[in-house]
């Protein structure tokens, strides 16, 4: 058992820089590497130019550090399509963030120019229109005000139609003043002459109020029922217009036929019916460019045949008269037969 459980005599500390292999690498110079190289053995001489410590090791490539991006390269931190979704959503909001701010603005500046006029945002305002003077028998109709009451975008619009309301207007008047002048010079035109009196007093009132306050309601409180009126009778009163310019005998409208007819029973007299039918070209045109102007902006507005049916039905039935007949005959039809 001594034999197991004896240990070995303790050998002498070896010095491990005392190894022979260590030893015979570093005695011998041609080995001379500058791993083994000592800056402090012989500070005079030059240092021993660089070998490598084994020819047959494979160099090792240096590697690159990984490229970083600068702070103003940009980066995409989402998928390759959407970041042009991204840029539409935040343009459109963008665009309805600045109409939003424009309704604002307008706001603002009608409760401002009704504060200058004295007016509150409750309060009634009284007619103005026509300008009737104060010691007339009968006062205004209508209250119009377009730079109050029409956004500053269609203000344009609406003053020209008010404009060519008045051209109209002068154009029936100056249409009377030729019949007059034919019924001098030629009896036999009494009928043409009784015509345009009836046309000028017919159609003055009725195109204000068939047509034009329509159009101004319908720019004022974005009203698709006005709209849709202001179109089905204005596109009748297109029609006219061109009828007027046409000049049928009998009709009462000075146009074209009617007054090369007139030059020969009177050149001063047919002179003056040409500038009538002058007029009345010149009005059927304006109709359309305007009846197309309107058009396209009111496709610009958020009208629509469903709001203008809605308007309609809630017009309808605020109607006192409409209510109580509405009552009456639901009463009627509940109540059970004696």
């Amino acid at each position: 058992m001594s034999k197991y459980t004896s240990f070995p005599e303790p050998m002498e500390d070896q010095n491990p820089f005392q190894d022979p292999a260590v030893t015979q690498h570093s005695s011998n110079t041609g080995y001379a590497t500058l791993d083994l190289y000592n800056p402090f053995d012989n500070p005079t001489g030059p240092p021993p130019p660089y070998e490598p410590t084994s020819p047959s090791a494979p160099a090792v490539p240096a590697q690159t550090p990984p490229s970083r991006t600068t702070p103003t390269e940009a980066r995409n931190y989402g998928s390759y399509n959407s970041q042009p979704a991204v840029n539409a959503t935040t343009a459109e909001l963008l665009r309805k963030q600045e109409e939003l701010e424009k309704k604002a603005q307008e706001l603002e500046r009608r409760e401002r120019e009704l504060q200058s006029h004295g007016l509150g945002p409750g309060a009634s305002r009284q007619n103005n229109w026509p300008p009737l003077p104060s010691f007339f028998p009968v006062g205004p109709c209508f209250y119009q005000d377009i730079d109050v009451e029409i956004t500053q975008r269609f203000q344009r619009t609406v003053t020209i139609m008010y404009y060519f309301w008045m051209f109209c207007t002068c154009t029936l008047l100056f249409n009377l003043v030729s019949s007059l002048a034919m019924f001098i010079v030629d009896a036999s035109g009494g009928v043409g002459l009784g015509l345009a009196i009836l046309w000028a007093l017919l159609f003055t009132p009725c195109s204000f109020i068939c047509w034009y306050r329509p159009m101004y309601k319908a720019f004022r409180s974005d009203s698709s029922f006005n709209f849709f009126v202001f179109f089905f009778i204005f596109f009748a009163q297109v029609g006219v217009f061109v009828i007027m310019t046409i000049g049928i005998p009998g009709w009462g409208f000075s146009g074209w036929i009617v007054s090369l007819a007139a030059l020969k029973t009177s050149v001063p007299v047919g002179a003056i019916m040409m500038i009538n039918a002058i007029c009345f070209t010149g009005q059927a045109a304006m109709g359309v460019v305007m009846l197309k102007r309107i058009h396209s902006q009111y496709r610009q507005t958020e009208a629509s045949f469903v709001k203008a049916q809605a308007e309609f039905a809630t017009g309808v039935m605020s109607n006192q008269a409409v209510r109580q007949a509405a009552a009456s005959a639901a009463q009627g039809a509940f109540t059970p037969p004696r």
